[in-house]
């Protein structure tokens, strides 16, 4: 008889050799109700696994309905071994009833009068004829008896076949969906019949017992015989979830196995001068090989190469403050196809070794716009670093690191203050200016002044104001113009214009333009962000050919 491997199975086998054991000696009566109560653990031990099948098979159904290739073969399959051992179990109880009445009321059912009363006068679960043996070796041994003994041993060798037959042919059904392999099918199969504890005992053969019912029957009074049949039902009910669990670990495929390990180190800390500590977690990194095709890890978009799970991302700290890294992992299931995603982020800072304040567009604020800096100081965190802004009608908003400063007084000075985090309070002086003035032109980065023919003059629906070399994101509008036009031999023609588009008079002398004649722009006025009145711009001179 093979050694079970699952702790539950063996536990009953143990508890059988005990019972056999004492048994074998003539112990008291105490001693034979006790079987009794071992029976009764046995019979809730198999109703607790009949809810936990239960409970399995529930519980993978939905994965089963992503999978309908597999869903059908595998449900068709469990049905198939519950229905089998379920008719084992039924067999076997019967003929634990037919004893059990036997030794009672014989009338042909089991009731109450089959079993001893307590002081009470309730019935326990000591059958009357507990201690007789004449009954159960003429019922179960007897050849002019009904021999059931050795119709259970056939029963149990044909019960036996028909599971392995079920999980044989149902693993080979689901083999191509699970991803299984040849040599992984026939592993599988070879290790639930070697495992499998339903079988007919053949110690019988060593001994001077003629069949193995009168080996495991004859002369046995019926608290032996009982706990032996309840055991019976136990092999069967462990076979079935033997083979409930092995089958559900396909709605997953086979196991994958972790095999490779490395060292991971988890900074607290992304931002350390001299002297601080540097403390870190560290742990144990696990990857599977079959998963090197299809793993797949991006930093910022930035795809790192992988060597056994392991890669490295380097990036140059290019300006200050805060920087984040996220990353995301895609790793390919090899058995079931499945994709699975996850992410994370790390942050660092970046710092200088004084405290600074830079503007990170020019060196000067100017009146109307949004003007970002980066604030940073050595050994400081941007959490803890306190930010002020006044003078130059200085305002700030935002957070940490990156903040923005709006100003509203040209001339005047702003002060930005640094301090918090130990840091003595530092003053960082910026000049005020307003926005520089724009070109007057026909188009962005277009001429002032020159020549153009008279078909493209016309075409200029109006003049623009272009800011040059200014980085800010800033517009001025025209607010109007003085339009004269000098023709050949004729007095010139002046025509104010509201706005930035010829209009009215303007858009006339405009259109009558002839080769010779020359237009001139003349008090060209703007106003760009932060103006509180309009500038002047030069004026622009355009002669048509």
């Amino acid at each position: 008889m093979s050694i079970p491997k699952e702790p539950r199975q063996l536990m009953i086998n143990l508890m059988y050799l005990v019972l056999m054991a004492l048994l074998a000696l003539n112990v008291s009566a105490e001693v034979m109700n006790a079987f009794f109560d071992i029976d009764k653990s046995l019979t809730k031990s198999n109703d607790l696994q009949t809810k936990a099948i239960s409970e399995t098979r529930k519980g993978i159904q939905p994965l089963l309905d992503k999978k309908p290739k597999l869903k059908e073969p595998l449900n068709e399959g469990l049905d198939k071994v519950t229905a089998i051992t379920s008719e084992f179990i039924g067999y076997v109880e019967a003929i634990k009833d037919t004893l059990i009445d036997n030794g009672g009321n014989h009338n042909g059912g089991v009731d109450d009068g089959d079993y001893k009363q307590d002081k009470n006068g309730k019935a326990t679960n000591k059958p009357k004829g507990m201690k007789n043996k004449d009954f159960t070796t003429r019922l179960m041994v007897k050849e002019d008896g009904p021999q059931y003994g050795n119709k259970l041993e056939a029963q149990i060798s044909e019960t036996r076949q028909k599971l392995i037959e079920v999980y044989t042919n149902t693993i080979k059904a689901c083999a191509t969906e699970a991803k299984l392999k040849d040599d992984e099918v026939a592993s599988r199969i070879q290790s639930f019949t070697d495992n499998i504890t339903l079988a007919v005992d053949s110690s019988w053969t060593k001994t001077d017992k003629a069949s193995w019912a009168e080996y495991k029957f004859k002369q046995m009074p019926l608290a032996a015989c009982i706990p032996t049949l309840t055991k019976l039902q136990a092999d069967a009910k462990n076979a079935e979830t033997s083979m409930v669990n092995d089958l559900a670990q396909l709605v997953g495929g086979r196991e994958i196995k972790l095999n490779k390990f490395f060292p991971v180190m988890n900074a607290k800390k992304g931002y350390v001068i001299k002297g601080e500590k540097f403390e870190a977690e560290v742990a144990i990194g696990a990857f599977s090989d079959e998963f090197a095709k299809s793993a797949k890890i991006s930093v910022n978009g930035q795809n790192i190469r992988l060597n056994g799970g392991k890669g490295t991302f380097t990036e140059t700290a290019n300006s200050i403050g805060k920087k984040k890294l996220r990353m995301n992992a895609t790793v390919i299931n090899p058995l079931s196809g499945e994709k699975m995603t996850g992410s994370s982020e790390f942050e660092y800072e970046v710092g200088l070794r004084s405290a600074n304040v830079s503007a990170t567009k020019m060196n000067v604020f100017y009146v109307g716009v949004d003007n970002p800096v980066a604030l940073t100081a050595s050994g400081v965190s941007s959490n803890q670093l306190k930010a002020s802004c006044a003078g130059g009608g200085c305002t700030m908003s935002g957070s940490g690191p990156t903040r923005t400063v709006r100003v509203s007084q040209v001339g005047r000075e702003a002060v930005i203050t640094l301090s918090g985090g130990g840091l003595i309070a530092s003053k960082f002086p910026f000049r005020v200016k307003r926005i520089p003035d724009p070109v007057p032109c026909f188009k962005p980065g277009g001429e002032s002044s020159g020549s153009m023919p008279n078909g493209s003059f016309k075409a200029r629906g109006g003049i623009l104001a272009d800011l040059r070399n200014f980085d800010f994101d800033a517009r001025c509008n025209v607010a109007g113009f003085d339009l004269t036009k000098q023709a050949k031999r004729a007095d010139p023609v002046t025509a104010n214009n509201p706005g930035a588009r010829y209009s009215g008079r303007a858009a006339n002398l405009v259109n009558s333009a002839k080769p010779g004649d020359v237009y001139y722009f003349d008090n060209v006025r703007v106003k760009c962000p932060g103006d509180k009145a309009t500038r002047k711009l030069p004026s622009m001179v355009w002669k048509i050919r």
